[in-house]
């Protein structure tokens, strides 16, 4: 078995899709995203700086984009894909996102069209920053501490426990001012590190995006994965349509609980793990919660040889303890 996990919002970086965009296919394939989700992909992902992919409404779509293009590329019927299946029968694997991440794992699991979430992660991206725009208020990770006492400040300062990433990592979120008194007086043996982020993301004050979501949401649809999708609301594995639907849409106001992913994870231990691009940063979450389990990254089309070498290796040796058993 297998998994593939999504990063979400602040891995992007410029000129990530730049290689992909020397292939004709996917440079097609993002041009037909860009007129879906009415954003200009192909702009984002070569010749845009950072400060315009770190805006909210242009970095959602850039990785959803990113990462469905791997996942193209790693289910297409080419000799070398990593199974040797066809595309009408897609090799089904766990799959997780993480914040916007999930959009890119429902299309893995099966749950979605990739163009659709690519439009979804626009209309999300898009709704969010306008949510911010409402009220100055901010992100910030709180690393160390005992949980307890990291939990009780953030709420004794009326702040949101916005992300769990794991022992030791928790975002908080809420009003600038209220973030300024945290980073001043920190949980004991605590690090507060503010965020460069637009506004308070899975929180209440996100409460105007959720339901400019629900609008789209409601519009797209969604299908019984073929494969196994986690959720971001508590790490269950989700398989009813309206049900995937529905949490995509509270994600936006409700903390992500990618600790709760990776303990899933962690108890269907995949024989080999593959974080998506921009995959820096989530693979490094991954490999400090579950060191005993193999990670390869995608970042860049130069990276598709070597994973499907992992998969293909993966499956081989289930296949020859599958015969040893006979």
């Amino acid at each position: 078995m297998y998994a593939f996990v999504a990063p979400g919002q602040g891995s992007q970086t410029p000129g990530m899709l730049a290689g992909w965009l020397r292939d004709p296919v996917y440079a097609e394939r993002l041009r037909a995203w860009s007129e879906a989700a009415d954003v200009d992909l192909v702009h984002l992902g070569s010749k845009a700086t950072a400060a315009e992919i770190t805006r909210t409404e242009h970095a959602q779509p850039l990785l959803t984009a990113a990462g469905l293009l791997a996942h193209e590329a790693l289910s297409s019927a080419e000799p070398e894909s990593p199974l040797g299946r066809a595309p009408e029968a897609p090799p089904a694997p766990v799959a997780a996102g993480h914040s916007v991440g999930e959009l890119t794992a429902a299309v893995y699991a099966g749950a979605l069209a990739p163009a659709d979430a690519v439009r979804l992660a626009a209309v999300r991206g898009r709704a969010m920053a306008a949510a911010c725009a409402e009220t100055p208020t901010s992100m910030a990770a709180v690393v160390g501490g005992d949980e307890a006492a990291v939990l009780g400040r953030i709420a004794e300062l009326g702040l949101y426990t916005a992300t769990f990433n794991g022992p030791g990592q928790i975002v908080a979120a809420g009003a600038v001012a209220d973030l300024r008194r945290l980073a001043t007086a920190p949980p004991s043996a605590a690090a507060v590190k503010p965020l460069p982020v637009a506004g308070a993301f899975h929180t209440p004050y996100m409460e105007s995006a959720r339901q400019a979501v629900a609008a789209a949401a409601e519009r797209t649809p969604f299908l019984r994965p073929t494969g196994t999708l986690l959720s971001n609301a508590d790490g269950a594995v989700v398989s009813e349509p309206d049900d995937i639907r529905r949490r995509l849409v509270e994600q936006v106001v409700k903390p992500v609980r990618w600790d709760l992913c990776l303990d899933t994870l962690g108890r269907i231990a995949p024989d080999v793990t593959v974080c998506l691009p921009p995959a820096r940063t989530l693979a490094g979450i991954y490999k400090r919660q579950l060191p005993e389990l193999a990670v390869v990254c995608v970042t860049a089309p130069r990276d598709l040889a070597k994973v499907r070498a992992r998969l293909s290796a993966a499956v081989s040796r289930k296949e020859d303890l599958a015969h040893a058993r006979l």
